[in-house]
């Protein structure tokens, strides 16, 4: 398998070097945080001229280091191997095999020369309350599956063959090693069921309970579909599962806070206000996604939808959908409301865009639906739609940017195109 580039995550680990905080690289298990920091970071320090003797990596899944997994002895290891003189690096592998690392971590980072890494697996690791127990002084570095452009770094074929692979089996880097349909997609079959949702189901104490399998089969099964615990729980109800509104928003939540699904809220553009329900879902990785359904149901139009939203996370922008309301006149003269969607609004610092996610526009009727809602939006924030079709990028008469998904997904500046 060639070699896989994380520069994106690699440079935010760089630009955080020896900021006196301790970074947390956290992330969906597989999603290659230990390969982000072990291998890349490690390699980048030698370069730049650290000594090999000053990184000091503490695997604690490896059974050699089994009895640093006791927070004392993990303690004075690490503080026996530095000295007061220049700056030392502590890298940590699944530090949640140590209980109590939050108060070792935080002790060690007031030596003020040691500069912390850490990674985990389980759900606590995984949860956010991670952070808040060291007080202010943790940096979170999130990292996300492999982007398609990361895909095709270390992808053995041309990029559409790489697409339908992608866009079936998702990003997990191991799938890149897995030369055959079956077993990639025993992989992920696995990977759902033995490691993921045992995560959540060990940490919640959920063994035996059937709402969570069912909840992840129906929010992939519509994925990107407007919903809300209200809905979940009466589609259940109706199908003979009994359980509240509160049941199935307290299982979202472990499911977000795993990092195994996201949630984007509706975002009112003229209003500037937030849209309390209904939202939508998406899946961190589109494999484990169609995994969940044992691959029956394969729409490539709301799996390039969820892709986007994916990529938009990946480059560090904040993701909601827009909601343009406006009234018009029917033939009888009545007043009608209407509010259609754009598909994502995203906010990173002073910028701002509009993306459509259109799987294709075979004629002018269909792209007048797709820029319809866009040029009802009054600012001069860019507009976009991305399709499916091999096009060249270009620009209508309103300014709005159509683009294929392969010039968006493949370039990274390909917004400002």
């Amino acid at each position: 398998m060639e070699p896989i580039k994380r520069d994106l995550y690699l440079n935010r680990l760089i630009e955080r070097k020896e900021n006196g905080l301790i970074k947390v690289v956290t992330g969906i298990r597989r999603c290659g945080k230990s390969y982000l920091l072990f291998k890349l970071y490690y390699q980048y320090l030698l370069d730049s001229g650290v000594e090999a003797s000053r990184i000091i990596t503490v695997p604690l899944d490896d059974d050699e280091y089994e009895e640093l997994r006791d927070r004392k002895k993990l303690s004075m290891y690490i503080r026996q191997c530095v000295t007061r003189d220049g700056t030392w690096y502590v890298f940590l592998d699944e530090v949640q095999l140590c209980e109590g690392f939050e108060a070792v971590l935080n002790g060690l980072n007031r030596q003020g020369n040691l500069d912390i890494y850490v990674t985990g697996s389980n759900s606590k690791f995984l949860s956010s309350d991670v952070l808040t127990e060291f007080r202010g002084r943790g940096d979170e570095v999130r990292v996300y599956p492999l982007s398609f452009s990361e895909y095709m770094s270390a992808y053995p074929g041309d990029k559409y063959d790489a697409w339908t692979d992608y866009y079936t089996y998702g990003g997990l880097p191991l799938i890149l090693s897995r030369k055959t349909d079956e077993l990639k997609s025993k992989y992920l079959i696995d990977l759902c069921k033995e490691l993921y949702l045992k995560d959540i189901e060990d940490r919640y104490n959920l063994k035996g309970d059937n709402v969570m399998a069912a909840l992840v089969n129906t929010l992939a099964s519509a994925v990107g579909s407007l919903t809300n615990p209200t809905k979940l729980a009466n589609t259940f109800c109706s199908n003979g599962i009994h359980v509240s509104d509160k049941t199935i928003g307290a299982y979202i939540a472990y499911l977000i806070d795993a990092f195994f699904i996201s949630k984007a809220e509706r975002y009112d553009i003229k209003g500037k206000k937030y849209i309390a329900s209904p939202f939508k879902y998406y899946f961190t990785d589109v494999g484990l996604r169609n995994a969940q359904l044992n691959f029956r149901q394969q729409e490539e139009n709301h799996i390039m939808e969820n892709i986007i939203y994916n990529e938009l996370l990946i480059r560090g922008f904040n993701v909601d959908v827009g909601v343009v309301e406006y009234s018009e006149r029917d033939d009888q003269g009545k007043v009608i409301r209407k509010r259609p969607e754009v598909d994502f609004v995203c906010n990173r610092g002073n910028q701002r865009y509009y993306i459509q996610s259109a799987f294709a526009i075979p004629d002018s009727d269909k792209m007048k639906q797709e820029t319809n809602t866009l040029v009802r939006i009054r600012d001069s924030f860019k507009k976009i739609i991305v399709v499916k079709d091999r096009i060249k990028l270009w620009r209508n008469e309103e300014g709005i940017v159509v683009m294929g998904i392969m010039d968006f997904l493949l370039n990274p500046n390909s917004l400002d195109l």
